[in-house]
């Protein structure tokens, strides 16, 4: 990918106004697989559109699977394969999708023949090791293309027939929702132990969500073992509710420069674990309030808070950024999975947070930020890592002088973010 030349961020007022940020990647990738995987025709409405969900959809139709986009990606239909991998050969290529990774290396147990699947530079650091042990117990062929435990990797020998396995759960739940959609697939369904703790745990209940919506039910035991019947997904027509994650940034842009915000198209319905970063927000001392389809915060004075961010690990960043106008220190724990995201978010975010004047402990799952007298502003490396990106910019909303490396890494997830926020910034409304 080409580096974009660096943003220099504008300090602004209040950050005011309504958005609806894009659809979710974490519901947009699940359910272009499971329409894929399903019987019988399945229409998504409202699907994220970005360069992860573009890996995913372009993967799938690489193997042979039957997805159509309208014109501007706000519907894609798909004809199902009834619980099949068409194609019996493929090679494919997902960038830094860890979703598209994860997902389709699982799903290709399902195929009868040989697959080969990698990504870029920093998926192969990446480790998936957890998964292809757990798929080559099924009796799957598991070639290493490089390094052993890491992209790339060859599946053959499948279609598996299901059975019991077991996974570790602590370096990725990607691992585990995975095989829970593949499980269902399986001639004898799929019964799963989970080894050690489970990172992330919300983003496995927007698995079992949107396996129900395609009429697939999950059986937890306390997040230690699944169960997933036989029987395939039905198709279905689904909306992508707004991103979570993405609409951490909004809330986190209004906490710190005074002002208020309404984030809508996600709200306490939602199983996304990112919603709960409000009243995260709400400790540090602003008022926020969920409701059932949008998100309302209103600023407050920050004081530095301790926070267990393991539910919602890829909020961590924004909350790093956050605690630098807090009063006191900011202690983020329990997010050692961030060291296997698209960059090592821990040492990256205690690298930049220090060019601020900030004094920062980088542990091991996780950091603790004092900030200083003064903030001051920097040029930010990204990393190539979306999340750097768009975290940090809300730092140059009020501190003049920052700069972001390679804004254009943000077309991972969300294309639009500068001009959203821009917007808001205006104390605008974002057009529908």
């Amino acid at each position: 990918m080409l580096r974009s030349k660096p943003l220099d961020v504008e300090t602004t007022g209040p950050v005011s106004g309504s958005v609806e940020p894009p659809g979710s990647k974490s519901y947009t990738n699940r359910y272009f697989l499971l329409a894929s995987l399903a019987t019988g025709k399945s229409e998504i409405h409202r699907p994220l559109v970005s360069d992860d969900s573009l890996f995913m959809l372009s993967s799938l139709k690489y193997l042979g699977f039957k997805l159509a986009q309208n014109l501007g990606g706000t519907i894609v239909s798909a004809q199902g394969s009834g619980g099949k991998v068409p194609w019996d050969t493929a090679r494919l290529y997902v960038g830094n999708a860890g979703t598209a990774m994860r997902f389709l290396t699982a799903a290709l147990s399902l195929g009868a023949g040989k697959y080969s699947i990698d990504g870029d530079s920093r998926m192969r650091e990446r480790p998936i090791g957890d998964l292809a042990g757990a798929l080559k117990s099924l009796g799957l062929g598991i070639t290493y293309l490089g390094k052993e435990g890491f992209p790339p990797v060859e599946i053959s020998g499948g279609p598996a027939e299901g059975g019991t396995v077991s996974v570790a759960g602590e370096t990725s739940s990607q691992f585990l929702s995975g095989l829970l959609m593949a499980g269902r697939c399986m001639r004898k369904g799929l019964e799963i132990s989970v080894q050690g703790g489970l990172s992330s745990r919300p983003f496995v209940d927007v698995t079992m969500d949107a396996m129900e919506k395609f009429g697939a039910a999950v059986e937890n035991s306390g997040y230690r073992s699944f169960r997933v019947g036989p029987g395939g997904f039905a198709g279905r027509k689904v909306k992508v509710e707004a991103d979570a994650t993405a609409a951490a940034y909004f809330l986190s842009a209004a906490a710190v420069t005074g002002g208020k915000v309404v984030v809508r198209g996600v709200g306490s319905e939602s199983k996304q674990g990112d919603v709960q970063f409000a009243r995260v927000l709400g400790e540090m001392g602003c008022k926020a309030e969920i409701l059932a389809d949008e998100i309302r915060l209103e600023s407050g004075p920050l004081k530095g808070i301790e926070a267990d961010l393991n539910g919602m690990p890829d909020t961590a960043p924004t909350l790093a950024v956050t605690a630098l106008f807090a009063d006191g220190p900011t202690s983020i724990r329990n997010v050692a999975s961030l060291r296997v995201k698209e960059s090592d978010r821990i040492s990256a975010c205690a690298t930049e947070l220090r060019k601020t004047g900030a004094s920062v402990d980088e542990l091991p799952d996780g950091l603790t930020i004092r900030p200083p007298a003064k903030l001051k502003g920097a040029l930010i490396e990204t990393y190539n890592d979306h999340r750097m990106a768009m975290s940090f910019t809300i730092l140059g909303l009020k501190v003049p002088g920052v700069s972001i490396s390679n804004p254009g890494c943000v077309s991972k997830t969300y294309p639009g973010f500068f001009e959203d926020l821009k917007t808001l910034a205006r104390g605008g409304k974002q057009q529908a």
